[in-house]
């Protein structure tokens, strides 16, 4: 049975992320649990899906709000997370009956925090309540004056209270002024339009630089120019390039060696990582992250329909947010970063319908926002699995997180030498299916860390690589970080996570 998961971000007063609510649903994409035999089956199936996709990839240490009717009250669902992780958002459905306050006082007592979903004052509802840590209000639904009732009611408690489908900027300033803790919603990608504003040099510099390595054919020495005259980009890329993630042997200290390392695809997905942080400095950190994952997902998913040009997808996504980045209405955001005709129209909402880019951009959208009739409805438009669906959105948030961290150089990135070696190897690779494929391999440098090689296929980003070469003396577990495409090969890095077995000289550094 598919297992499909997303996760909207709910922030703080400071617009900082503070948790995830995880929406899960299995089989074809109802719109809500099933139920199946019920709850046992419903446990185990999010309980392997959690530790498939995994906690930390999924919640990048944050906390999780998980949605919990009846059944999964009474039947031990908690028990798949630990208490310091989970936060049980009590359904509006729910009828709190005796049995139903007692199961909550029970896990209350157990260190389980609980959330009332969708709340509105009701008598019957006391007793639950007050045992909340956080109670969520729906904005749209329930008149401000209701709101400033539960707020002056409940928050005195020392519960935490949470504003709910926070859509605009005026709503979020409104719910920030009234006295709400958190608040969940896209407000931080519906800005304030200011006319005439001008847009700070840093980030016209990084608009400048994603309008250019979007093209089909891009100019090269345009990009090398832009990057060079920016202290912040040149620090980046040389900073990215040098990271743990590449594997050389000398560091590489110009920006056109690092262009010519990291080649076309690399130089794109770079740019991405390194504009939209200097262009989010004043807004909601999510931003960047939820633009990446996009992007990816994007990506993915043209892949998948047989899309000719992903990378207009991945740019797709990238750009979804532009104007919550920029403080632009969208369509001028895009005309500055000079976007493709297809994915602006898609992104404007001005695409015809059965548009592909307009497909994708909305499989992407309802797929965030837990809309699983709408994401069943796609699936079938762009004739794609539904267990695909859910494995990119997977791959895409692990991928977002990791590419992040690339560029943040960490303490012990020169501890182990890396040793020039040469030899050729055959090495194993396990596609996303499960599938195992051998190919040749060549050896380009090793340290205890992991392997550069060369190889003449593409193998995505976190694939898992093996291989026990016993001339060359290397075994060992891993996977791929960066692939690259230079001079008609392909070089990728393995991380081997508990070590390269390798018997040579660094081996003992």
């Amino acid at each position: 049975m598919d297992v499909f998961v997303a996760r909207q971000p709910i922030f703080n007063r400071q617009r900082q992320l503070y948790a995830y609510e995880l929406l899960f649903r299995t089989g074809a994409l109802q719109s809500n649990f099933d139920g199946t035999e019920a709850v046992s089956a419903t446990t185990r199936l999010i309980a392997d899906t959690l530790l498939a996709i995994g906690l930390e990839n999924l919640l990048c240490g944050k906390q999780a709000f998980i949605n919990f009717d009846r059944s999964l009250l009474l039947g031990g669902m908690h028990n798949v997370l630990p208490a310091n992780v989970l936060v049980i958002e009590v359904l509006e459905s729910v009828e709190p009956d005796a049995e139903v306050l007692a199961a909550c006082q029970s896990l209350r007592e157990q260190g389980y925090a609980f959330a009332m979903d969708d709340f509105v004052p009701d008598p019957k509802l006391e007793p639950l309540a007050r045992l909340a840590k956080y109670i969520k209000v729906d904005l749209l639904a329930t008149s401000r004056p209701d709101q400033e009732r539960i707020l002056q009611t409940y928050q005195p408690l020392g519960i935490g209270m949470l504003a709910e489908k926070v859509e605009t900027q005026e709503q979020f300033a409104w719910a920030l002024e009234a006295g709400y803790d958190y608040f969940q919603g896209y407000f931080f990608a519906r800005p304030t339009t200011v006319r005439g504003q001008r847009i700070p040099t840093a980030k016209f510099t990084c608009l400048r630089l994603l309008a250019e390595v979007q093209e089909l054919e891009p100019n090269f020495q345009e990009i090398q120019t832009l990057i060079s005259r920016d202290v912040s980009l040149s620090y980046s890329l040389l900073l990215y390039v040098n990271s743990a993630l590449f594997a050389h042997s000398v560091e590489i200290r110009s920006i056109s060696h690092a262009m010519a390392v990291l080649g076309e695809d690399g130089i794109r997905y770079w740019a991405a990582m390194a504009a939209l942080p200097t262009m989010a400095k004043d807004k909601p950190g999510e931003l960047v992250i939820v633009s990446l994952v996009r992007a990816r997902f994007c990506e993915h998913l043209a892949v998948s329909v047989g899309n000719t040009a992903p990378h207009l997808a991945f740019l797709m996504g990238l750009f979804s947010l532009l104007d919550g980045l920029t403080d632009l209405p969208m369509r001028a955001a895009l005309g500055r970063v000079r976007a493709a005709p297809p994915i602006a129209d898609a992104l404007t909402g001005t695409a015809e319908p059965g548009d592909p880019y307009r497909d994708i951009y909305q499989m992407v959208c309802s797929y965030e926002a837990g809309d699983w009739d709408a994401v069943a409805a796609l699936a079938q438009a762009l004739k794609v699995e539904t267990a695909k669906i859910a494995e990119a959105y997977a791959e895409s948030t692990l991928w977002a997180q990791n590419a992040l961290h690339a560029t943040e150089r960490k303490t012990n990135t020169r501890r182990h030498v890396r040793q020039s070696v040469s030899g050729d190897l055959h090495v194993v690779w396990e596609d996303r299916a499960g599938g195992q494929s051998i190919i040749p391999a060549k050896l380009m440098n090793v340290s205890v860390e992991g392997l550069q090689l060369q190889v003449s296929v593409k193998i995505p980003v976190t694939a898992r690589i093996s291989c026990n070469d016993p001339k060359l003396g290397i075994s060992g577990k891993g996977q791929v970080r960066y692939c690259t495409f230079v001079k008609g090969k392909y070089l990728i890095g393995v991380e081997f996570r508990t070590g390269t077995r390798w018997r040579g000289p660094s081996a003992e550094q």
